[in-house]
């Protein structure tokens, strides 16, 4: 009662119920292994469809380049998981042993000034929420204080992933180029690449993203979250009522930049490598997507539907290798026209209203049951 009186509505409590037993109890009996890799990689993307609902649902703001905080997210934990697994015994036969094997291929004979901090795993720790966190903060302070917005500031995010997709690209010495940071192997000496490792991770994973949604949640429901509603609708009365409406975008920017770095340094460790094609124009489209079939409303919808689109997504792909990216765009097109708030819009407008009248008639009956008009027990 405390979670639901605080925390959660009725039909928001029935959605965190029903995902803590559906990625807890229910995926992990009846799904294998790889099956369940599966589902721990589309986790990582609902970190991103999170932070989409507080920054595109709730504040207004649409952002086409979120991959770009997910790949700098997995490229701050694969930089440090590289350095471990490139001790001077694992890379001997190296022109240069003790440095990653694609710098060692581009011929540098030193690991760069800008890598060496990432030997120590408190840092790379910190670096994954505050390289995403200050560099949407200089784009947001650069683009807001402007009074930037709307399909401009989309168009402009788009061009940033782009930007830094052919830049990981071209110093191929110093990002591992168009193959990314690969051959991830070892946490501490711990091996990633075990199936049982991959049940902890995936466990680890959930309990990350329900800790992720509680804060979201956190924010909806303070005077920040109202805030972030009432400049959505009405940005001009906002800023006339006194309040900085650049301050708060830029908060709700670099919040949905730290959420999305978050899944891809798990994303990271789940899939062992990281690399530019999760960082380009296409993958942050396909995130947005993701948010906008579950509701960008809804931070649980967010979730439902990055699993939902995901899955259709593996299973097209496997059936269909040459038509899944039609079915996954007539998806989209279909829930924009169809079910403008998504899975939790189907939810809310038809679902939720039958199961209130529902619960209401079976009260009424148990209420009234045994009993005649004058209040004397029914025969």
């Amino acid at each position: 009662m405390i979670i639901n009186s605080r925390f959660f509505n009725r039909s928001e409590l029935i959605g965190f119920v029903s995902l803590l037993l559906l990625l807890v109890v229910i995926l992990p009996l009846a799904l294998d292994v790889f099956r369940l890799n599966l589902v721990a990689k589309y986790l990582t993307y609902a970190f991103v469809a999170i932070g989409l609902v507080l920054c595109w649902g709730y504040g207004g703001i649409l952002s086409l380049g979120q991959g770009v905080f997910f790949g700098l997210g997995g490229y701050c934990m694969a930089m440090f998981l590289k350095l471990e697994a490139s001790s001077v015994a694992n890379t001997k036969i190296q022109s240069t042993p003790g440095i990653p094997d694609f710098m060692d291929w581009n011929q540098l004979t030193q690991l760069p000034f800008f890598w060496k901090p990432f030997q120590s795993f408190s840092f790379a720790l910190v670096a994954i929420l505050l390289v995403p966190g200050i560099f949407a903060f200089i784009v947001g302070a650069a683009m807001f204080k402007r009074r930037v917005g709307g399909v401009y500031f989309a168009i402009i995010t788009q061009a940033i992933a782009a930007i830094l997709t052919i830049l990981i690209v071209g110093q191929q010495g110093y990002t591992g180029g168009i193959n990314g940071i690969t051959d991830l192997r070892t946490l501490h000496g711990w091996d990633i690449r075990t199936d049982h490792a991959k049940y902890i991770l995936y466990f680890v994973e959930v309990a990350f993203l329900f800790l992720a949604i509680l804060i979201a949640q956190f924010i909806r429901l303070t005077k920040l979250g109202r805030i972030l509603v009432a400049m959505r609708e009405q940005e001009d009365r906002v800023r006339f009522s006194g309040y900085s409406v650049a301050n708060f975008k830029i908060f709700a920017f670099c919040a949905a930049a730290m959420f999305a770095a978050v899944g891809g340094a798990l994303f990271t460790l789940e899939v062992g490598f990281m690399s530019p094609s999760f960082v380009g124009i296409v993958p942050s489209i396909e995130m947005v997507i993701y948010t906008a079939v579950g509701g960008r409303l809804s931070i649980f919808g967010a979730v439902y539907g990055t699993i939902l689109v995901n899955f259709a997504k593996t299973s097209l792909s496997e059936t269909f290798p040459q038509l899944w990216l039609f079915g996954l765009g007539a998806l989209f097109i279909a829930v924009v026209l169809a079910f403008p708030n998504g899975l939790a819009g189907i939810w809310g407008d038809h679902v939720q209203p039958r199961i209130d009248r529902l619960l209401a008639s079976r009260t009424k009956k148990s209420g009234n049951g045994g009993l005649v008009a004058n209040g004397a027990p029914a025969e």
